[in-house]
């Protein structure tokens, strides 16, 4: 997932390779270039020359994490589907810890340890809440999940906007649909390069809309 993030990116996709080739899988590498203009596309034609099985989608504007996820839901080809930001928040040591669950569930979500942020613990609390109050109580999630292709198809997901409510959608669906769902602590590390586009009061706020409105359909 990357807008804007050619001097994380490199370092991001080869740590995922690393950790996909010491699993042993069959896989493939899709990074999404949500609209960079910073050199994010020169960055991502050298590491098609260097990285086997990566695959470049570009959009031609910025779409934000909602467009980022519906392009990975639709062009997804492996049994198993995660997505990474390559800010390099999330390093590659949590791919195995979602691929251990994988036998049995369908669906694995990451999840936080408390963070030493007053306003970044306030923001989750608010958020944990809120979705809580609009959806009721659902399993435990943050950050970075593992869902089954086969079954994320079978979903009839409609959310459209820029943010992660199409995310919550999938959880919600899942849920209510008695799929097997596992969460794991997950580990987070500060940004090296720029500042962070989605945890902000914006557009947390942003998000919140969109589950009301999505409330309102499911």
């Amino acid at each position: 997932m990357a807008y804007n993030e050619a001097a994380s990116l490199p370092a991001v996709v080869r740590g995922l390779k690393a950790a996909l080739q010491q699993s042993g899988r069959g896989h493939e590498i899709l990074v999404v270039d949500d609209g960079s203009d910073d050199g994010t596309a020169a960055a991502t034609r050298l590491l098609e020359q260097e990285v086997p099985g990566l695959r470049v989608l570009r959009h031609d504007a910025n779409r934000g994490l909602g467009g980022v996820y519906r392009t990975g839901f639709t062009e997804a080809r492996c049994d198993w589907l995660s997505f990474f930001p390559a800010d390099g928040q999330f390093p590659a040591t949590n791919l195995p810890r979602l691929l251990a669950h994988a036998p049995d569930a369908d669906l694995v979500l990451g999840y936080l340890e408390a963070t030493d942020s007053t306003l970044g613990a306030a923001l989750a609390w608010i958020e944990r809440v809120l979705y809580r109050a609009l959806f009721g109580a659902l399993p435990r999630f943050q950050g970075v999940f593992l869902v089954r292709v086969a079954q994320l198809r079978s979903l009839p997901l409609i959310s459209d906007g820029r943010g992660w409510a199409i995310v919550m959608e999938m959880i919600v669906r899942a849920h209510r649909a008695g799929w097997p769902i596992e969460s794991v602590l997950t580990e987070l590390k500060p940004r090296q390069h720029g500042a962070s586009k989605v945890r902000n009061l914006r557009s947390i706020w942003a998000n919140l809309r969109q589950l009301a409105q999505l409330r309102i359909k499911l």
